[in-house]
């Protein structure tokens, strides 16, 4: 039986929340915790810092922290109850190859196409709010001083002019 993994994404993250929502769907014995690392205490309870959690998404599961392109196998394996995705990780050469993907998704993620944003459609569940993060596809984005009021984000998706939040 494959053990119970929390993992920390980003809420801000259209691409990211569909990606969760699969992985929701995929995971018909419960096995998946998630955690937007917006909410109040997750990077505390975890142990990362801020500049971690907003690199990558991670998985924790007994005696496993890990980031990435590893974190998204491992949650695989734990929502289908398999252990071929890690493996096929560890294949020499297929680690680099997933971790340069995943590491190009990342840095694209808020210009990738995805839902409403976790934080977007649960607001309680996020305090945190991360400068230049969109609603997705389709959004862009400005900010105005810290002396005018702090973050101000100008979005052109529906769904973030709908709830006025980014």
């Amino acid at each position: 039986m494959t053990a119970t993994i929390d993992l920390v994404f980003d809420g801000q993250c259209g691409f990211c929340t569909r990606a969760v929502y699969a992985l929701q769907r995929l995971d018909r014995h419960h096995r998946l915790r998630f955690h937007p690392f917006q909410r109040a205490g997750v990077r505390e309870r975890f142990g990362l810092s801020f500049e971690e959690a907003h690199q990558a998404v991670w998985s924790f599961g007994p005696g496993h922290r890990q980031a990435g392109a590893a974190a998204v196998n491992a949650s695989l394996d734990a929502a289908l109850g398999v252990r071929v995705f890690s493996a096929v990780y560890r294949v020499p050469g297929l680690r680099q190859v997933q971790d340069h993907g995943y590491r190009w998704i990342a840095d694209h993620r808020y210009r990738l196409r995805g839902v409403t944003p976790w934080c977007v459609s649960h607001p309680e569940d996020c305090g945190l709010a991360v400068a230049g993060a969109g609603c997705g596809w389709g959004a862009s984005h400005s900010r105005r001083s810290e002396e005018a009021g702090g973050d101000q984000c100008s979005v052109s998706a529906p769904e973030c002019r709908k709830s006025g939040e980014c």
